[in-house]
C-alpha cells in the first residue's frame, strides 16, 4: 500500500487542530510543543518549522478558534434571517452554544485570557473579541448595549460550564445559570 506524503499546509492543519485541543487542556504556560508535536504524530522539530515559535503557535489557534466562532455564529443568524435584531443574536447565541459543546474552543479562550501577559496573545485575544463585536453588530443590526449585552452574557457562559455551576444546587447558582443554554 503506497502512502501519500502530507503537504506542509496539511500538517499545519494537523498541527493547529492538535495544539487547539492540547492547548485547551493544559494552558499555554502548561504545553510543551512536544506535547502538541506528539498528538499530531509529528516531530517537534517539524512544528517549529510551521511555527517559529510557541507563541506564534497560540497565537494561530486563538485565530483559528475566532475564524470557527464567526463561521457558527454565521450559522445562527443565517437561521433567523428576516427575525430581529434580538432574535438574530439569540440565533447566535444558540450556535455559539453548540460549537463549545467540545469545550476545547472555550478552553483556549479561558486559557489565553489567562496568558493574556504575553503582548502577542494579548493582541490576538483583542483582535479576536474585535472580530467578533463587530461581526455579531453588523450581522445582527443591533444597537451597541444589546451587542455588548450578547458578549457579556457569553462570557458568563463561558463561567457556567468551566465552573460546573449548572450542578450546584444552591440559590446563587440558579441565579447565575437561569436561562442559560448549553448541550
Amino acid at each position: 500500500m503506497a502512502r501519500t506524503l502530507s503537504t506542509a499546509d496539511d500538517r499545519r492543519e494537523t498541527v493547529l487542530d492538535s495544539a487547539i485541543a492540547v492547548f485547551a487542556a493544559s494552558g499555554y504556560l502548561g504545553t510543551p510543543i512536544a506535547a502538541i508535536a506528539s498528538d499530531a504524530d509529528i516531530s517537534p522539530a517539524y512544528v517549529f518549522k510551521l511555527f517559529p515559535s510557541k507563541e506564534s503557535l497560540f497565537v494561530a489557534s486563538l485565530d483559528r478558534c475566532f475564524e470557527r466562532i464567526e463561521a457558527a455564529l454565521e450559522a445562527g443568524a443565517r437561521a433567523a434571517d428576516g427575525g430581529t435584531p434580538a432574535a438574530i443574536l439569540d440565533a447566535m447565541g444558540g450556535a455559539y452554544a453548540e460549537l463549545i459543546s467540545d469545550r476545547s474552543l472555550l478552553m483556549l479562550q479561558v486559557h489565553a485570557q489567562s496568558a493574556s501577559d504575553v503582548p502577542e496573545i494579548r493582541e490576538a485575544l483583542r483582535r479576536g473579541l474585535a472580530r467578533i463585536t463587530r461581526f455579531a453588530t453588523t450581522r445582527s443590526g443591533a444597537d451597541e448595549d444589546a451587542v455588548q449585552h450578547f458578549v457579556a452574557y457569553g462570557q458568563l457562559c463561558h463561567l457556567v460550564v468551566t465552573a460546573g455551576l449548572e450542578e450546584v444546587p444552591e440559590t446563587w447558582a440558579r441565579t447565575l445559570t437561569h436561562g442559560i443554554r448549553h448541550p
